[in-house]
């Protein structure tokens, strides 16, 4: 088997399990500031019992994501050793960063939140509540200034080392503030915050349907909800900003988005199709004519170019076309969900709706494999690049390490992470059985 290929698809099963926790992360750490801020206001102690509750399942989440994030970090090295040959100047900076000023801040006080509530005064807690949300979202940003980089890559210059091209960093703020990094950042920000708030909002759920720890139920659904309705309504505008960032600097991404193939004007946004890549057709397209050049350029008279303007140049636009339309059509369904839940807090009858309940449980995992397709899409879409228009995958690829040996890896790892998901899953279920009220921290 190739190499080149088993690489790809190791690096996808790694961060494709990895990517499951760092959002969770971010999204529970922005609830539990919530809840603490609650507390901190109120004094009621339901906002402490939940917290609490919530600081569990965090440091959970916390554990399983840190361990497979290590993996990917050596992976680099390994898989792709002529990447970091060539641009691991300028990629290693923010991957250095993540590591010395978020990754030890987050988890320094996550430890405090899990091991000290009765041990430190509650102004303390809060603050280290808020570290830990911080830090979270720092080291997000941190790798997301790292793959923004591949995306579009900025403040560096090629020179020639030894016969061999070689990246090097010119100017940090440049590489890292480039084209696409406060978009694609707000983006993965907003699905996090999305994903806890679904989170929260099952278990919650859950809690109410089987008539449990109602009290602490009824806060868990109320503020889970309203952040998932709040962001959910929210990345429509963000989405909208990225694509228009994608047309702009990564043109070849967006006519995969949309399986264009010849450059045209009154560019129609595709509800559905099956690209033909044989024949360069996109067949069976439902969509609105006009809509996607309206969007990008805010005239319908807007031009879009086409896959054919880009050579062999071109992603898998099969592939990256499907997993793009699953994203945006789950963003468009956690909307719809949304808009039922603001009609029935106005009716007042949200806790009481167990169609609603029930339709909340079977949302979260559907928020995951949105936030998967969008990973996928934004990747996929990249390619051949793995640094866009500097350096191809093909060539990124280790020379010295064979297929069997990725092969066997490969096959290691899928075993490994099925022991470990299977492991995650009968903790989480354990903690959701016990709920909140003997999830107390009093303190070790």
């Amino acid at each position: 088997m190739d190499a080149a290929l088993l690489a790809r698809i190791q690096f996808a099963v790694t961060i494709g399990f990895h990517f499951l926790f760092p959002p969770t992360t971010l999204g529970l750490s922005l609830i539990i500031l919530i809840l603490e801020t609650l507390y901190i206001r109120t004094k009621e102690d339901i906002y402490k019992r939940t917290s609490a509750f919530l600081v569990k399942i965090l440091g959970l989440v916390f554990v399983i994501g840190t361990a497979t994030g290590i993996v990917m970090e050596f992976s680099f090295g390994n898989n792709w050793a002529e990447y970091a040959k060539m641009v691991g100047d300028v990629f290693g900076a923010p991957l250095a960063a993540e590591g010395v000023f978020a990754f030890f801040l987050e988890s320094m006080f996550l430890g405090v939140l899990v091991f000290a509530r009765n041990k430190v005064s509650e102004k303390a807690y809060w603050w280290s509540a808020f570290f830990v949300f911080f830090g979270s979202h720092l080291s997000g940003l941190w790798i997301i200034i790292a793959n923004s980089w591949m995306q579009t890559p900025a403040g560096y210059k090629i020179v020639e080392i030894a016969g061999k091209k070689k990246a090097i960093l010119t100017n940090f703020f440049e590489a890292a503030l480039n084209h696409s990094t406060l978009n694609r950042y707000t983006h993965v920000v907003l699905s996090a915050w999305i994903t806890g708030g679904a989170v929260v909002a099952a278990i919650g759920a859950y809690y109410l349907l089987k008539k449990r720890f109602e009290k602490e139920a009824k806060k868990l659904f109320n503020v889970g909800v309203i952040v998932f309705i709040i962001f959910s309504l929210l990345q429509l505008v963000s989405g909208h900003a990225g694509a228009v960032k994608v047309a702009e600097t990564q043109p070849a991404k967006l006519a995969a988005f949309e399986g264009i193939w010849k450059t045209t004007t009154h560019a129609q946004l595709d509800i559905f199709g099956i690209p033909d890549e044989k024949n360069k057709v996109t067949r069976y397209e439902i969509g609105i004519p006009g809509l996607l050049s309206f969007l990008v350029y805010w005239d319908t008279n807007g031009e879009i170019k086409g896959l054919n303007e880009f050579g062999k140049d071109i992603p898998p636009v099969l592939l990256t076309y499907t997993v793009y339309h699953i994203m945006t059509g789950l963003g468009f369904f956690f909307i719809f969900v949304s808009l039922i839940g603001i009609y029935l807090y106005w009716r007042k009858k949200i806790w009481d709706t167990k169609w609603f309940l029930r339709l909340m449980i079977l949302t979260t995992p559907l928020v995951y494999v949105a936030v998967q397709t969008g990973w996928m899409a934004a990747e996929i879409g990249r390619q051949p690049w793995i640094v866009y228009n500097v350096m191809k995958t093909s060539e990124a690829i280790s020379k010295v390490v064979p297929a069997g040996q990725i092969l066997f890896s490969l096959i290691m790892f899928i075993i490994i992470y099925t022991f470990l998901f299977a492991i995650f899953l009968k903790i989480f279920f354990k903690i959701i059985r016990k709920g909140p009220e003997e999830n107390i921290i009093q303190g070790y």
